[in-house]
Order: structure tokens, then sequence, then C-alpha cells
């Protein structure tokens, strides 16, 4: 830190340096002391997840808040849980299921229609879920997944709040080729996932105001 206050090259490349055989260390530690849990724990779950967090709530707090701050992680999964399940049953069926496939349904049948997609997206949340819990790290794991959309996302909302130049047909071809964008810098660079947001939103904005003005000029000519 005192190296890049300032400014100082040679000691940040040392640094680095010194930062990255650490790691490298980390690493092997860990490696071994999987090896040796395995070892003498034939088919014990070696997974090093986040367990920093429960360890310390386990080790450290008095037995009434640790029922309480269970009991507000619980609530909170739930909330989100129901208020997931709920916004994508409603958006497939409105937005999906009601303008495309059937559009001619009574009250009646949209609600089952509804119960059905919510039943859907909770089979697929359980498949995710089991997929993320082989990640080693679960909170990089889930910052990951939504730093590949939540800068495309973004991207839309803010063109259609504060952008009115850009129409639908416009963000919407910019919206594919910033999720393209975005999916390349994951699979073959190094660049931070965190940076994947500000990348996709600000190519959103600028692919679709650029793509708007070709679309308004071709119209007129």
């Amino acid at each position: 830190m005192e190296a890049v206050r300032l400014d100082d090259e040679q000691n940040l490349a040392i640094a680095r340096e010194n930062l990255a055989s650490v790691q490298q260390e980390e690493k092997a530690l860990r490696a071994e002391v999987k090896q040796v849990i395995a070892k003498a724990i034939p088919g014990a779950n070696t997974m090093d997840k986040d367990y920093v967090f429960i360890n310390f709530v386990m080790t450290y707090l008095p037995h009434g808040i640790i029922g309480l701050l269970l009991a507000v992680v619980f609530s909170a999964a739930m909330s989100s849980t129901a208020s997931e399940l709920n916004s994508l049953a409603s958006t497939t069926a409105v937005d999906i299921y009601k303008r495309s496939i059937n559009a001619t349904g009574s009250a009646l049948h949209y609600l089952k229609a509804s119960k059905w997609l919510t039943a859907m997206w909770a089979v697929f949340a359980m498949l995710f879920a089991s997929i993320a819990d082989q990640a080693e790290n679960l909170i990089q794991f889930v910052n990951i997944i939504g730093s590949l959309f939540y800068g495309t996302i973004l991207g839309i909302f803010l063109s259609a709040f504060y952008v009115k130049y850009i129409k639908s047909n416009a963000v919407f071809y910019a919206a594919i080729i910033s999720e393209s964008v975005v999916i390349y810098l994951y699979l073959y660079t190094d660049v931070a996932f965190l940076l994947y947001n500000i990348i996709a939103t600000v190519l959103v904005i600028v692919l679709g105001i650029v793509f708007q003005f070709f679309s308004s000029k071709s119209e007129k000519a």
C-alpha cells in the first residue's frame, strides 16, 4: 500500500511478487490439509467454503445472540426466495406466456400457469444451488455470476430512465453485444470480474446510442 501511495513501481513490483508467492504457499498448504483430512476420514467433505463467518458466530457470540442472528439469516433467506420466485413467475407469466404464447386465456388459467411457473423456477433455483455448492468460495461464486449479468441489466435500466433517445431495438442489440463481451472477458481474459459491471453498463449505453443514431438515420433516408 505504501508503494501504491508513493507510486513506487519498483517496490510495487516486489510487493506483487511477494504476494503471489504467499498465495502459492497458501494454496499448497490448503491442498496438503485437504489430503490429510481425506486420508484420515475417507469420504469426508474437504471443500473449503465460507466457514469464517459462521465459525466466528458460533465461537465468540453469546448463545442468545446466536439464535437471534440465525433467525435473522433464515428470515432474510426466505424473504429473498419468496420475492425471487414471485418476480420470476410473474414476469414469465405476464411478459412471455400471456403476451407471446396464450393471449386469450381466462384469469383462472393464468393463475394456474403462474403456480406451475413458480414451481418450475423453484426447481431451477435448487438445481443452480446444487451447482453453486461445488464452488470453492461461495461468496466469490455468487459475485461472479452476478457480475456476468448486472452490468447489462443496469445499462438497460439507465437507458430507459435517463437516455430517452435510445429506443427498444437499439438497446436490445446493445445488450446482446455487451453480454457477449462480458462472457468473452470471463472466459478468455484476466479482467477482474467486478469490472464487468462497469464495462457492460457503459457498453450498453454507448452502443445503444450508436445503433439508435444509425437506425434513425436509415429511417429518415
